[in-house]
């Protein structure tokens, strides 16, 4: 009883300004473990496409998922915003569900304001629809992008219906990729049902320039160049200039 008591005197007796400062760092701390980040007011708005992207189905907890039905309503508040004028989007993910992915690009696709996506990590099957929805694309020179036929998963009843509702949503996805790059359809097809390069599996995978190479994505660049071309974009806007030793730069 001694100790407690002690300990409870030491913590009324702590002076105000100490106090203060670990109630200021309580409050920045989320239930995640994690700090707020330090903002200032921008016109450009991050959206992150990460894991796999969730649609109709709920997938396993211990995944990684971007559920589509929160970014929508995240779509729909860049548009009416109008302190909002432009987006950029980032994206590292497996793939998921074609429906969801689609439903995603074409929103991307139709918003009003200048947008530029940026392929970190990896670009993968519905996500490459995803990554051109942008007015201009960006992947990272060690990301990847893979590009492979509509798969299904469980259970496929072996009809004709079946299989003419696959290509039909292959040839969505086709069309949308081909009308909002450069790449021609020809070239995409070809990518999608190459064989010998993926071990169990038919498709190609393209690593940073090469995406470039195939005119699916428009450039290779990082997070600077996407925002400088995303500022570029912006109606009389340039990117703000970064003061003298703002940034680190490696030493040759």
């Amino acid at each position: 009883m001694a100790v407690r008591r002690s300990i409870r005197m030491q913590g009324e007796s702590e002076p105000e300004p100490r106090r203060k400062a670990k109630q200021n760092v309580a409050e920045n701390v989320t239930e995640f473990g994690t700090t707020r980040i330090p903002s200032q007011k921008s016109p450009i708005h991050t959206l992150v496409i990460i894991g796999q992207i969730e649609g109709h189905m709920v997938l396993p907890s211990q995944n990684k998922t971007t559920k589509y039905e929160h970014v929508i309503p995240q779509l729909v508040a860049i548009e009416e915003n109008p302190d909002i004028e432009g987006l950029l989007l980032v994206l590292n993910t497996v793939g998921g569900d074609v429906e969801a992915g689609l439903a995603l690009s074409e929103m991307i696709a139709s918003l009003s304001k200048p947008s530029v996506s940026l392929v970190l990590g990896g670009g993968h099957s519905i996500g490459v629809p995803v990554a051109v929805s942008t007015n201009y694309s960006f992947i990272a020179p060690t990301a990847t992008m893979t590009i492979h036929p509509i798969r299904m998963n469980g259970l496929v009843i072996g009809v004709p219906q079946t299989y003419e509702y696959l290509d039909k949503m292959q040839d969505r996805v086709v069309n949308f990729v081909t009308q909002h790059s450069r790449i021609k359809e020809e070239k995409f097809r070809e990518l999608m049902f190459r064989t010998g390069e993926l071990a169990r599996d038919i498709g190609t995978v393209l690593v940073g320039q090469d995406a470039v190479d195939v005119e699916l994505i428009d450039a290779v660049g990082g997070l600077d160049d996407a925002l400088a071309k995303l500022y570029s974009l912006l109606p009389q806007r340039s990117k703000p200039e970064k003061k003298s030793g703002q940034r680190m730069r490696r030493a040759p």
